[in-house]
């Protein structure tokens, strides 16, 4: 368990009664009523248990004692702290749900996280890869040369715990070229796995584990699914027929996703050839299959994107650089913001259109560079 859930339980503890059971019954019902992910759910009552901890330190043991002041009061807190403004706005969210819930529960006698402002989060533009880039991140296992034993280095690593050429976090990518090879660790796929535990020593099962990994390059870029979405795929989620897979998104919201021809060869290889050899009794109905048979974890399949783009020598990316990829070349390809909206399975409109955004400063930048009077 980690120092700040620890840190989150000791204080859950130390709330009176009433604000602790508060807190629990809230987070029963942002999983059972609004089907919450286990990691909202986490973020949601850490914010809220921070929240009552502040309240009780200002004097209010009730949870009907909780007033706006108090709310302003422990977003200055955070402020004061350092927290950037996309974790402000993220615990203003929070405190507004909670309050929203309360007041419904008869718990608060108003709603007073509606009238809570929070600041507007600072949206960077992400970075995205190039058409030839993806291009070439997606064809890296294909040129890669077959290991000795039945794993990547990569995910031999993941599975111990050492670290691997350095994977780019899940939610952003950069522009940072890849660095120079006399001075960086490794790259993921240039060396075998050894002492890896239970991994099969042969070559088929080698090669298993890069179909399993240009198939999983494939879909991420062809989709621009979440890597969530991605590992969670079962084998009866594909429709081999139409080219769509079925992808159960945030919220468990339900929605179909088409792929091309690459990405089906990508798919009938792993499951002709890939997947009987490393499927085992803990494999299930899963499609992507770690190396030691189980469901692909997305950690794993982070560290896989990001040792690849280092060994190809693309700029440092990871699953979620693949989705902002997929989505501005869609865009730039001329597909309907709609469209591209309910691929990605967005909510709201406002989250596909910094898209659009990411479009126009390419196209800005490339005509800075080759117009004479730019």
């Amino acid at each position: 368990m980690s120092r700040s859930r620890r840190g989150t339980r000791a204080t859950h503890q130390a709330l009176p009664p009433a604000l602790r059971d508060a807190v629990d019954d809230f987070a029963e019902h942002l999983a059972q009523v609004r089907n919450r992910s286990a990691h909202t759910v986490r973020a949601y009552v850490t914010d809220v248990v921070t929240l009552l901890d502040h309240a009780v330190r200002m004097g209010c043991l009730e949870l009907a004692e909780l007033d706006l002041s108090v709310l302003r009061s422990w977003l200055a807190r955070q402020r004061t702290t350092g927290a950037a403004r996309t974790s402000l706005a993220r615990r203003a969210a929070s405190a507004r749900a909670f309050s929203a819930w309360a007041h419904r529960a008869g718990l608060l006698p108003t709603d007073v996280g509606a009238a809570l402002a929070s600041p507007r989060a600072h949206r960077e533009l992400p970075s995205v890869l190039r058409a030839d880039q993806a291009a070439a991140l997606v064809e890296a296992p294909s040129r890669q040369p077959t290991p000795a034993h039945g794993t990547t280095a990569t995910e031999a690593a993941a599975h111990s715990g050492t670290t691997t050429a350095t994977p780019a976090p899940d939610a952003a990518t950069t522009a940072t070229p890849a660095h120079d090879p006399a001075t960086t660790a490794t790259p993921a796929h240039s060396t075998t796995a050894t002492g890896a535990v239970g991994e099969a020593p042969d070559a088929a099962a080698a090669e298993a584990v890069l179909l399993r990994d240009r198939v999983l390059l494939e879909l991420l870029y062809a989709t621009g699914v979440r890597v969530s979405e991605a590992c969670g795929l079962d084998v009866g989620d594909v429709d081999h027929g139409r080219r769509v897979i079925r992808v159960f998104g945030k919220g468990g919201r339900e929605r179909s996703v088409p792929y091309g021809v690459p990405a089906q060869r990508a798919l009938d290889e792993w499951l002709r050839r890939g997947r009987p050899l490393v499927a085992g009794a803990r494999s299930g109905d899963a499609l992507l299959l770690g190396a030691r048979g189980g469901r692909l974890n997305p950690t794993t399949a982070r560290q896989i994107v990001g040792g690849y783009a280092e060994t190809a020598g693309l700029p440092r990316t990871s699953p979620h650089g693949l989705r902002h990829s997929a989505a501005t070349h869609l865009l730039e390809g001329g597909a309907d913001l709609r469209a591209v909206q309910e691929l990605l399975g967005h909510s709201s409109l406002a989250s596909t259109q910094i898209y659009t955004h990411v479009s126009v400063e390419r196209l800005r930048a490339a005509y800075r560079q080759a117009h004479p009077r730019a």
